[in-house]
């Protein structure tokens, strides 16, 4: 483990499936706009303006009253809707008016009339923003007086809207960041991980102590909404719809759990899954109060390992798809020198990951107690099947919102960074690398060197308590010479390897001849996916057309949405053909006079079922345009 760690995660942020020369660009950054507040100025003609008392200065006596002529009035009363023009314009104006110039000051103080800073003794406005107020007499209400008190109330609701919304005073602090009071407080929540995510990328061996506080309450309060409305309660029985009704109390109760430390983690409810070798996946249901906190927590989580992972790892990770992963290995396979391809399947990973192992890798990034205190409750809840508790020693519920993250970084320490190292150091050609949770695929442009990876790789597994397949973990012949090798020596097409729900066939293309990687839908999955929408359209043929026709157009659109590559359409239209042809089968068996021809029928296909088309681009240009910086256009 020494030697993975001393090197550190790489730094890039391209995929590595192309190359170690490769380099690519990172996300955008985005800005914001500032502008600036424009001026209104009062122009003074003929007789000063005396506006000394709008700001809350004496000037004409006790009182507070002006001393002015009609002349004076007229003047004032223009220059004050002047000045309520400027502060309601859509600019938010609110600059003061020049103070009076009186007898004998007109020296020295003339400059006030053309800028807006005060001299140190002058009776302008005060250095606050809250006008002092003035004592006033009943009967003494003038218009300025009024003025006087709406300006200040208008001054003050202004400050109190700022400090509301968590802004200082706007005035002399324009180009300063907003400061948060607490690092606590919920509205800073997305801030934080920001600055967390920064400290992540710039310094790779950073450890973070306290990350438990960024749980707020508006996060979990997300985590419930991206939740799946349908998905299977746990343990306690609670549905989605039951646990929205008194959410804000059950949210805050929550979160006080979670903060003092008395948060329990309830085991999962465990569910079988069938595979398509027909053997059972165990599966791990978890209560609908864990998979809020564990979605909170991977939130948190993934802006510091987002800059950790390597870019060949493209499981369960935000942004990324599976057919980033299958654009990114078609692309090295085309591009580089690739004459050798490892399929590698980690056999039941997510149920032999090793606990102590887990939280030692966690622990390189990780140093906040609560928040390990979380992990370790997760990984230790149990399993409940059949009403009885059973401790789980290894491994991590499959099916779990945490789970995801936690094989991701298991998979980090004891593969990412092991093969990435290995590649720079002892291979002399070619490699690549594409991997989607346990399942992986490499490159290799000489066979010794794909041999002795293989090798060294499952000793090195086996320190961590994994082990690999035996029989989908394979060392097959494939690039832009195994058609031609392998017909001259055994005289036979190359082998192919499925990946991520294709199987990839070394062809050719049809215009030119050229080397091409063809990807068709996995034949054996096609059909038992087929067997199990005839079973439900059986199950479903009394119900009316229309409902039946939703079932099968939905099941048709998903298929076509994740299998709609270039060069795949004969399997699209084979699924679409064969689901037609199960349900009318099905429709004509619902008596034994059936009324339903074909004719009849294809205007219910038409209408409901969509026609196969081809959805996706092809894998070289949505991967050029996702990790170059210029479009290929340009």
């Amino acid at each position: 483990m020494k030697e993975s760690h001393d090197e550190g995660p790489a730094s890039h942020v391209g995929p590595e499936s192309c190359g170690d020369d490769r380099k690519v660009v990172g996300e955008a950054l985005t800005g914001v706009h500032t502008g600036q507040v424009s001026s209104c100025e009062i122009t003074q003609s003929g007789t000063p303006t005396l506006l000394s008392e709008a700001e809350g200065n004496i000037g004409g006596g006790d009182k507070g009253e002006p001393s002015t002529s009609p002349a004076q009035s007229q003047t004032l009363k223009e220059g004050f809707a002047f000045r309520c023009m400027c502060e309601n314009s859509p600019h938010g104006n609110r600059d003061t008016p020049c103070p009076p110039v009186e007898d004998g000051e007109s020296a020295g103080r003339s400059e006030k009339a053309q800028r807006q800073s005060s001299d140190m003794h002058g009776r302008g406005e005060s250095d606050d923003r809250v006008v002092p107020e003035q004592p006033a007499k009943e009967g003494d209400l003038n218009f300025w007086t009024l003025y006087e008190r709406v300006s200040a109330a208008k001054v003050k609701c202004e400050q109190d809207l700022e400090t509301a919304r968590g802004r200082r005073s706007t005035e002399g602090n324009a180009d300063k960041p907003a400061a948060p009071r607490t690092q606590s407080r919920d509205i800073c929540a997305p801030i934080g991980l920001a600055r967390v995510q920064e400290v992540a990328r710039k310094d790779k061996r950073a450890k973070f102590t306290a990350l438990l506080h960024h749980v707020t309450i508006d996060l979990l309060r997300e985590s419930f909404y991206a939740l799946k409305r349908a998905a299977a309660p746990g343990v306690d029985g609670v549905t989605w719809q039951q646990y929205e009704v008194g959410l804000e109390d059950r949210l805050l109760n929550l979160h006080q759990r979670v903060h003092t430390g008395t948060y329990r983690a309830q085991p999962s409810k465990r569910a079988y899954s069938p595979k398509p070798d027909g053997r059972l996946r165990p599966l791990g249901i978890a209560a609908l109060e864990d998979k809020i906190v564990q979605h909170a927590v991977v939130t948190v989580l993934n802006a510091i390992y987002e800059a950790d992972f390597l870019g060949f790892s493209y499981g369960f990770r935000p942004g990324r798809s599976q057919h980033d992963a299958l654009d990114a290995l078609q692309v090295g396979i085309m591009g580089k020198k690739v004459n050798w391809v490892l399929d590698v399947d980690i056999r039941w990973f997510f149920d032999t990951i090793d606990h102590e192992w887990m939280m030692k890798f966690v622990g390189h990034r990780i140093a906040d107690p609560r928040m390990l205190r979380l992990i370790r409750k997760w990984l230790r809840a149990g399993v409940s099947e059949g009403g009885k508790w059973s401790e789980t020693k290894v491994g991590t519920p499959q099916g779990s919102v945490a789970s995801p993250l936690l094989a991701n970084v298991y998979l980090h320490y004891v593969l990412d960074l092991w093969a990435n190292q290995w590649r720079k150091r002892h291979a002399l050609g070619d490699v690549i690398i594409a991997r989607y949770a346990d399942d992986f695929v490499m490159g290799f442009q000489h066979k010794h060197e794909a041999e002795r990876f293989l090798t060294e790789l499952k000793s090195r597994v086996e320190q961590f308590g994994l082990s690999l397949h035996p029989e989908k973990t394979r060392l097959i012949e494939f690039g832009r010479f195994a058609d031609q090798n392998r017909r001259k020596r055994e005289g036979c097409k190359p082998e192919t390897f499925d990946f991520l729900g294709f199987t990839h066939i070394c062809a050719k293309k049809h215009w030119s001849g050229g080397f091409i990687v063809r990807r068709r839908s996995i034949a054996k999955r096609l059909r038992a996916k087929l067997a199990a929408v005839r079973q439900t359209l059986l199950r479903l043929r009394h119900l009316p057309l229309p409902q039946q026709g939703a079932y099968l157009r939905s099941v048709v659109r998903g298929f076509l949405n994740y299998h709609a590559v270039p060069g795949n359409m004969p399997a699209l239209e084979t699924f679409r053909r064969e689901c037609v042809r199960h349900w009318l089968k099905a429709l004509r068996r619902r008596s034994q006079r059936h009324r339903m021809n074909w004719e009849r029928f294809r205007k219910w296909v038409d209408r409901l079922i969509p026609t196969p088309a081809i959805q996706h681009p092809y894998p070289n240009d949505r991967f050029y345009a996702k990790h170059r910086s210029k479009s290929r256009m340009r």
